[in-house]
């Protein structure tokens, strides 16, 4: 049961008014001399002790005369006839949280799955949710852990981890109209954590894997066939162009000998083609020391 405040509950003023009671008439009895004051306090202070309630800003309670609804009262301080009067519990209507749980239920792809949930109600109307329903706390959380089996059955597993808010706001949706009658609603549903068998979460994770391993071979095959295409373009510049190939093959070269210490082998036919063996044989004869 949730931990509303008991009809029996004794207020501190009362406790205090049955205090001074006492007090004034001990006072009086040991000021007359006659215990009659005593005896007639002690039964003022009893009365007060269990007539005078005092319910919090956020309770109300209703009192039953003879069985018979009369009215709410609350918040602060009010007056009961003992015996004749009685009392409800006391209702929170501040906003409340109820967690629900349910387990190895199974989604529209009869994947069985362990959902978490949080709800968040309050009551807006202390009167029907008194009077219309026995125990509206029990019924808020029945009625909760229902819907939410009954929304996992609709959904499918990639629905029910990628769309938690639309789940969350049709269950809010589905309580809300079965509440509302009972003077309490239901602010919002929040889905908390969707758990899956360990053996199925290992499966999606390795079909996972390698469906990024497939797109990763698929990316690269898309880059080669790119990189194909510039060359068969580029040959075909250079075929019709032969001084860009020769330009092209001596900046190659430069980038390759630039470096200090590097040695770069080049094919014969290469330089012959180029024209470079009169240029490097001239080179190397300048830069030879006379014997």
């Amino acid at each position: 049961m949730w931990p509303d405040r008991n009809r029996y509950q004794v207020s501190g003023v009362a406790i205090a008014l049955f205090t001074i009671s006492v007090a004034g008439g001990a006072a009086l009895t040991v000021a007359l001399g006659n215990r009659a004051p005593l005896y007639v306090a002690a039964l003022v202070g009893l009365y007060l002790l269990f007539s005078i309630k005092v319910a919090d800003q956020w309770e109300k309670v209703t009192v039953l005369r003879l069985g018979r609804y009369i009215g709410l009262r609350g918040p602060g301080i009010f007056h009961v006839i003992p015996i004749v009067d009685r009392l409800s519990r006391y209702v929170d209507q501040r906003v409340r949280v109820a967690s629900v749980t349910a387990e190895s239920t199974l989604t529209r792809d009869t994947v069985p799955v362990n959902v978490d949930a949080i709800v968040f109600w309050l009551v807006w109307n202390a009167e029907k949710s008194i009077l219309e329903v026995e125990d509206f706390v029990q019924a808020i959380t029945m009625s909760a852990q229902t819907a939410l089996r009954e929304s996992i059955g609709r959904h499918e597993l990639a629905q029910m981890i990628t769309e938690r808010e639309s789940l969350g706001r049709e269950l809010q949706r589905i309580l809300d109209e079965k509440t509302n009658p009972w003077g309490i609603t239901v602010q919002s549903v929040e889905i908390r954590d969707v758990r899956i068998p360990q053996a199925l979460e290992d499966a999606m994770s390795r079909q996972a894997q390698a469906e990024r391993e497939r797109q990763a071979r698929i990316i690269l095959g898309q880059a080669e066939t790119e990189i194909s295409d510039k060359f068969s373009q580029a040959a075909l510049t250079y075929q019709d162009n032969p001084v860009a190939l020769h330009l092209r093959a001596m900046n190659m070269l430069y980038e390759a000998i630039k470096e200090r210490g590097s040695m770069v082998i080049v094919p014969s036919s290469a330089v012959e083609t180029m024209g470079l063996g009169g240029t490097l044989a001239t080179a190397s004869l300048g830069g030879a020391k006379p014997g």
